[in-house]
């Protein structure tokens, strides 16, 4: 039995290199366009325009309950979570921001920005205040510092907790609104809907895998989670979507009784396989296992949903029309599918939704806004690796 191979190297670059460039140009208020609306369809999440006009000044409320006033269009925002990074970085406004945290320095430029982490645990508020924003944006995970953020005389939008690609296309046409730029916003849910239904449609009549995501120390993805969604749209069972909701702790037993056909990684060595109880599942004894770019699938954002929809769906057609076997075994098509990243672990101030959005430290290059080519190409062949090991 062959050792590995990389898959749809090719379709999975040209979704990258695609994929990365940007929406209209940072600055850009369309005042008529109207504000954007979400709704569920057979091929996933939809966009439409409703009558409210995408300009300013605007009021909207958030997930706090609180009437959020923009006089005007922000022109300094910081984010206190990647997956809102990501957001702007895809609408093309990443000229804007003017502070991240640590996790979202794999974007392009990012490291261009002040970093407002804080030494430990979420942001500092300190530092949030230094950059002088506009508008901050503050993702489900940072909940606790939206009131010391407010009591500082801040402008914060908190969005709601992501369990669903419906909700993150939600977010994104919020996004869009906040920052005047509906159009872009539609245009990235538009791409992000196309990817699911390619996605589903590249598995509609393939066997669905049962699978696992493991984020480390028993800790999974499990129901009512964006990567749940996002695993379902991939073509394959979650078997812990079962066992409960968000990101529980399952015994070893749970693990064992689930037995998961496929492992999702984050680490070309899927070292997780050989450590128990995951070496004793089906996925185990099998070496059968997909590398996923970790800062998609642990964060969610747009360009998440179509880079980890596109790799999942493909490695299971891979397994199945094919049986993991391709002229490309063992990445002697010249790449050996590395990546950097780690296999997750409990929430931290990384996170959006309580998964693991650690992000990594990758850097990317300048060729295309928000993700370079050079990284572009290196990260589709790394997240194509699918391995059978002896």
């Amino acid at each position: 039995m062959r050792t590995g191979h990389v898959i749809a190297a090719a379709l999975l670059v040209t979704t990258a290199l695609v994929g990365g460039v940007a929406g209209p140009a940072a600055g850009a208020q369309p005042a008529t366009a109207p504000s954007p609306t979400t709704e569920t369809t057979t091929d996933g999440p939809v966009v439409h325009q409703a009558g409210e006009t995408c300009g300013f000044p605007l009021e909207v409320t958030d997930a706090t309950g609180t009437t959020v006033t923009l006089d005007a269009a922000p022109e300094r925002i910081t984010t206190t979570n990647p997956s809102a990074a990501q957001t702007l970085w895809e609408l093309g406004e990443r000229d804007r921001v003017v502070g991240v945290t640590q996790y979202a320095a794999y974007l392009d430029g990012a490291s261009e920005r002040e970093n407002v982490s804080a030494e430990g645990l979420g942001v500092s508020v300190e530092r949030v205040v230094a950059t002088e924003p506009d508008l901050v944006l503050a993702p489900n995970a940072s909940a606790g510092q939206v009131e010391a953020l407010r009591d500082q005389g801040l402008t914060v939008y908190h969005f709601p907790e992501a369990t669903s690609i419906e909700a993150i296309a939600e977010k994104t046409g919020t996004v869009g609104r906040l920052v005047g730029n509906c159009e872009a916003a539609a245009d990235v849910n538009a791409e992000m809907n196309a990817a699911v239904a390619a996605a589903e449609n590249r598995t509609a009549g393939l066997d669905r895998p049962d699978a696992l995501y493991p984020l480390g120390g028993g800790f999974v993805a499990a129901n009512n989670t964006f990567i749940n969604s996002i695993m379902e749209a991939g073509g394959v069972d979650n078997v812990a979507a079962a066992e409960g909701d968000g990101y529980p702790q399952l015994s070893d037993e749970v693990i064992l009784r689930t037995d998961p056909e496929l492992i999702l990684v984050t680490t070309p060595d899927a070292a997780i396989l050989e450590e128990e109880p995951y070496a004793s599942t089906t996925a185990g004894a099998e070496g059968n296992y997909v590398v996923m770019e970790v800062n998609y699938l642990n964060q969610p954002a747009p360009r998440s949903v179509i880079e980890s929809t596109t790799t999942l769906s493909t490695a299971v057609e891979e397994l199945q029309t094919e049986d993991g076997a391709t002229d490309g075994s063992d990445g002697e098509d010249g790449s050996d599918g590395e990546t950097d990243g780690s296999d997750g672990g409990t929430a931290d101030d990384g996170t959006d939704d309580g998964a693991t959005e650690d992000g990594g430290d990758a850097t990317t290059g300048d060729e295309a806004p928000g993700f370079g080519v050079v990284a572009a190409l290196v990260a589709a062949v790394a997240a194509a690796l699918i391995a059978r090991r002896p």
